[in-house]
């Protein structure tokens, strides 16, 4: 077990890794919990690696609709319509094909953990990143606190160790854990992405989700806005990538 806040330090001191010699050369499949996801923790990857020609799968495990409940301007049939727009929006400003991006539209904050609905998401992208010659799984730190993001992690490891590929994570709201958490974790390994020729893009990308800013929906009292906290850490010239 190690605290939050010495685990968040090392990421801070991980090695710096130039975009041309990192994981933007080879064929890699992304998992993004939800529409945003992408361009938060790996907007800067997904660039460079378009700009190196080899742009990723980026596969969106959930439909993002429960970000803004109760709203009668968006129900969920709306909302997740707009958010796969978001997401493409998103991710064209970040080079990538659309055709580069799947959607597998489980629902938003209940993707499955085991069970038959589990197997069939890892199979779906088992025989996409099998069509595509994926040679690297980039899903969501196991340890980020929220349930669609631990599930992703779990569909990621399987995923991996199914078609013998290596496994690297990316961090979201893992970076907010209070620095007191005790965490199931050791040695930290792998590295801090240079993104800094892609930085203004990657803003570009995340500013296009939309309704995740708490301007465009405004019917539903409980609904989702993205924290400062956390665009805070979307602007630093580096992403984290660790090494499962």
């Amino acid at each position: 077990m190690r605290l939050a806040g010495d685990v968040i330090r090392d990421f801070e001191l991980l090695p710096l890794v130039r975009a041309g010699d990192s994981l933007a050369t080879s064929k890699i499949m992304i998992l993004s919990p939800h529409p945003d996801d992408e361009s938060l923790g790996c907007g800067g990857l997904i660039a460079a690696c378009c700009a190196a020609g080899t742009p990723p799968i980026v596969v969106m495990l959930t439909d993002g609709a429960a970000s803004h409940p109760e709203s009668f301007d968006y129900p969920p049939d709306s909302l997740t319509a707009l958010r796969q727009q978001e997401a493409l929006a998103a991710v064209q400003i970040l080079g990538l094909p659309p055709e580069n991006l799947v959607f597998l539209g489980y629902p938003d904050a209940a993707l499955p953990v085991n069970g038959l609905d589990f197997a069939e998401a890892v199979g779906r992208m088992a025989a996409i990143a099998a069509a595509q010659a994926c040679q690297i799984i980039i899903g969501p730190w196991a340890q980020d606190p929220h349930a669609d993001h631990m599930a992703g992690a779990s569909m990621a490891q399987t995923l991996a160790a199914q078609l013998g590929l290596p496994l690297w994570s990316y961090p979201v709201w893992g970076w907010l854990i209070p620095s007191e958490t005790s965490l199931p974790m050791g040695e930290t390994n792998g590295f801090r992405l240079d993104i800094s020729e892609f930085l203004p893009t990657k803003q570009a990308a995340i500013a296009a989700h939309r309704s995740q800013y708490g301007g465009l929906i405004t019917d539903a009292p409980h609904g989702f806005s993205l924290p400062p906290s956390l665009l805070a850490i979307a602007a630093r010239s580096y992403e984290v990538f660790i090494h499962e």
